[in-house]
């Protein structure tokens, strides 16, 4: 066995909420009950928000962005703020790896030490933060006025809603950014996965933030609702699904609120035919199995040429096969199980659904015999895909993928892009220049030569229903600001120098 467990998976103050700089009880008596997927047994419960909550939070974090110090500190004030979050978060880091194997199903290898990498997110941003010109002096061609000074301000009250899949990241991704910029935060973790959310709140008790600017909110889906049509919301940063994603679209443009939002994905992994049959296995089957394959950039649609298809899908399902799917904890589990049992039920349907529209199982799209309990699912191979099938189209988030046919590569690009997501995607061929060209002409905001990269020192997001808005480098920290342009007769002393 391995040294982390999810028994570890506890928080301190899961019976009240973080909301303006203290813990508060919470007006009703409904819980959010995480379910550990590998044993079905409940985690620790904590206290669900409703509507008064809502108001609550909204209100301490409005208070503190139109009348606190957050916004009008000096960048590299609330820098050395972050790096105390980071520190303080970091001194929970066994918890929250535990948190993510307990509440997900995440196998402890991938599982000890990530929330060490989310944290730090925090650094990152508050070492931008630093050196981010927040204010630009340039010349401007008015009648009185001959300067303009561009100013990026923080853009207000942010709601940052994550996903279950990776629920820690999730939410750091959107506050480290919206901390560098000024804003004050609402944090809305997924229903099934609240842990780590109350684990950050902790820590930025531990900071000493000033109260309001982080605020905890964990809640259901109308509660949720709520938050996102509330009037003092100013923005919101959401990840998850595509039909969410269009209802919160929907409701901030009725009222002009910002947002940025990564969704879903249907990536698909173009093999070129000077790609050797017997690496492709070995290359695609982690990165399709990877959080038992609930990654919005999963390479869920392999093209290969049609004379090889066969050698292709050889290699693919015997890497699959050999991947070892079990119990999260134990050492030498590759692969843990799906996040719920209505998912394992969503994924399996779609099992079904590819056979009845004439795809061949290759490997996988059972119960492992030997696991009695838990929501686990074989690593999945469909050969003899088409590209209009809905295993093809449509986001299934598990460990499945299908293997479609094509008779050249222009016909390959066209399967690629043939789709309503482009938020990922990749080319497997030795040769960089064809790769490139290849990457050039296929509409998704992220590309990979030979395997699948996500570094969020870059900016991540998708084009079509995929999201809109990036996440990660300097253009995550712009999402979170409003650009204000200042015409004056000449430089303020303040920017002299």
């Amino acid at each position: 066995m391995t040294t982390i467990s999810a028994a570890q998976a506890r928080v301190s103050q899961p019976d009240r909420l973080f909301i303006g700089g203290r813990w508060i009880d919470v007006a009703g008596t409904a819980r959010l009950r995480p379910v550990n997927p590998a044993t079905e047994q409940p985690l620790q419960d904590v206290a669900a928000a409703g509507p008064a909550e809502v108001d609550k939070a909204v209100a301490a974090a409005r208070d503190a962005f139109d009348h606190g110090p957050w916004p009008r500190m000096a960048p590299a004030e609330r820098a050395a703020a972050m790096r105390r979050l980071s520190a303080a978060l970091a001194r929970r880091g066994a918890a929250a790896d535990a948190c993510w194997l307990g509440q997900v199903g995440v196998p402890a290898w991938m599982a000890t030490g990530a929330s060490a990498g989310a944290a730090g997110l925090l650094d990152m941003y508050a070492a931008m933060a630093e050196t981010y010109p927040f204010e630009r002096v340039g010349p401007a061609q008015g009648m009185v006025c001959k300067t303009a000074v561009v100013v990026k301000e923080a853009a207000g009250v942010v709601a940052a809603i994550a996903p279950w899949n990776g629920p820690l990241a999730s939410l750091l991704v959107k506050l480290a950014p919206a901390l560098a910029a000024g804003c004050t935060v609402i944090l809305k973790p997924s229903p099934e996965t609240p842990l780590e959310a109350f684990l950050l709140a902790e820590a930025a008790e531990e900071a000493d933030l000033p109260p309001g600017v982080v605020n905890l909110l964990p809640a259901d889906r109308e509660a949720s609702d709520l938050l996102v049509r509330h009037p003092g919301v100013d923005k919101v940063a959401f990840t998850g699904s595509t039909a969410v994603g269009l209802h919160i679209a929907q409701v901030c443009a009725g009222r002009m609120a910002r947002y940025t939002m990564e969704l879903g994905g249907k990536s698909a992994a173009i093999v070129l035919d000077d790609f050797d049959p017997a690496a492709l296995g070995p290359a695609l089957a982690p990165l399709i199995t990877l959080l038992c394959g609930q990654v919005c950039i999963n390479f869920s649609r392999v093209l290969v040429p049609r004379s090889k298809h066969d050698a292709y899908v050889e290699s693919l399902a015997a890497a699959m096969k050999a991947v070892v799917v079990g119990d999260p904890e134990a050492a030498g589990t590759m692969m843990g199980p799906l996040a719920m049992a209505r998912h394992r039920d969503k994924v399996f349907s779609y099992v079904e659904q590819g056979l009845a529209e004439g795809a061949r199982l290759a490997t996988g799209g059972v119960r492992p015999a030997a696991l009695e309990r838990g929501y686990f699912i074989e690593p999945t191979v469909f050969a003899n895909a088409t590209n209009d099938m809905a295993i093809a189209q449509e986001e299934i988030f598990g460990p499945v993928t299908a293997v479609i046919p094509y008779d050249s590569e222009e016909e390959a690009i066209a399967f690629a892009n043939a789709s309503d997501f482009g938020l990922s995607g990749g080319v497997f061929t030795p040769d960089t220049d064809r790769a490139y060209a290849v990457a050039r002409r296929i509409r998704t905001g992220t590309f990979t030569q030979n395997g699948r990269e996500f570094d969020l020192t870059n900016p991540f997001g998708g084009f079509k229903k995929s999201g809109i808005g990036r996440e990660g480098g300097v253009e995550g920290l712009e999402a979170f600001c409003e650009t204000k342009t200042v015409f004056l007769p000449q430089v303020p002393r303040v920017l002299q120098g």
